[in-house]
């Protein structure tokens, strides 16, 4: 499905530090002038703050598998609806800190219990067709990315998985990227900070120019 926007999500481990390349990177896209939308899953509408805070804050309520996969849906689809596409139309550059793909390396990967076949529709359903023109993934091992962590005593509920679950996540994701290699860029993330931004700003610009897409008159 096309649109006029470029829509690129970041993915990877525990700690790979995706989250504040994200950010940096929309500065300076914005600073070069194009129109930047950042959000994330779960947690980039009103409804997904709500299912955010079941997700990941409530240790409590023993959340099986496939329950998991349908709260993550349900913010998807909402997602999806209310600012993904609408940002997209406008001709706006997503950057979106995790998308479909987390579902398949977290709860696919991760768990092991749900066949992916089942879950790529169940996906299929939520996004309708909006899939990421590029993919990041910032890849390091999974004991590097944990030491990074700044407050490891207060490790959300996925987090908090064995590192055995986390190490199945990364194979996952590693797993994704070798099937799709024109969607994806996998980028050393135990790299310099300074070298990963680097050479996110350079794919990012070539996908920008190849999709016509150019800075706005300020």
């Amino acid at each position: 499905m096309t649109h006029a926007g470029v829509f690129i999500t970041f993915e990877g481990p525990e700690g790979s530090g995706k989250t504040t390349q994200l950010r940096a990177l929309a500065d300076f896209l914005a600073g070069q002038g194009y129109p930047v939308r950042v959000t994330r899953e779960p947690g980039g509408t009103p409804l997904g703050q709500d299912i955010r805070a079941l997700l990941l804050e409530r240790h409590d309520l023993g959340i099986v598998p496939r329950a998991e996969v349908l709260l993550f849906l349900a913010d998807r689809a909402q997602h999806v609806a209310q600012v993904l596409r609408p940002a997209l139309q406008n001709g706006q550059v997503v950057l979106c800190d995790r998308y479909a793909d987390s579902t398949l390396a977290y709860q696919g990967y991760g768990h092991g219990e749900i066949p992916l076949d089942e879950l790529r529709a169940a996906i299929e359903f939520a996004v309708q067709g909006l899939w990421p023109d590029r993919t990041f993934l910032l890849d390091l091992p999974v004991e590097q990315g944990f030491r990074r962590l700044t407050n490891p005593g207060a490790k959300d509920r996925l987090e908090n998985q064995a590192l055995a679950f986390h190490r199945r996540v990364r194979q996952g994701y590693l797993a994704l990227a070798r099937a799709e290699p024109h969607r994806w860029t996998v980028l050393d993330a135990t790299q310099p900070w300074d070298a990963v931004q680097r050479a996110l700003r350079e794919h990012t610009l070539a996908l920008l120019q190849q999709r016509g897409l150019r800075p706005r008159p300020r």
